[in-house]
């Protein structure tokens, strides 16, 4: 199983496939919708969670995650938000949409990496 991070921010990519890899977890990345939605089109069969950008160029998160959830094949991959937009609206909209979990950034290793195991269902670390 892979996780799946999508952000147009490398730094934030990078950050996200170290703490996947110290949590034994293969990390693909998309700098965008487009590109995760072709991505998934692709290997969606590999990815047991995909963490999400709210705030990107071209689709932003909420559009890809309604994609996802919409997406017959897709829709069982679970989804966690990772954001700037900590707002109580923005955490409303995608929790409706579907989204699993929620985490803003900026984050901790130490949380990043209990949230991954909880939306994987493998309780904290």
């Amino acid at each position: 199983m892979k996780l799946l991070t999508i952000d147009d921010s490398r730094t934030i990519r990078r950050v996200i496939s170290g703490i996947g890899a110290m949590l034994g977890f293969e990390v693909l990345e998309a700098e965008n919708g487009m590109v995760a939605l072709e991505l998934l089109e692709k290997r969606a069969d590999e990815v047991g969670l995909i963490l999400l950008d709210w705030n990107m160029p071209g689709m932003n998160g909420l559009e890809v995650l309604k994609k996802v959830k919409s997406h017959e094949v897709w829709k069982s991959i679970p989804v966690m938000m990772v954001t700037t937009e900590g707002e109580r609206d923005y955490i409303i909209q995608a929790i409706q949409a579907g989204a699993c979990h929620y985490q803003t950034k900026p984050f901790s290793q130490e949380e990043m990496a209990a949230r991954i195991m909880e939306a994987l269902g493998l309780g904290g670390i």
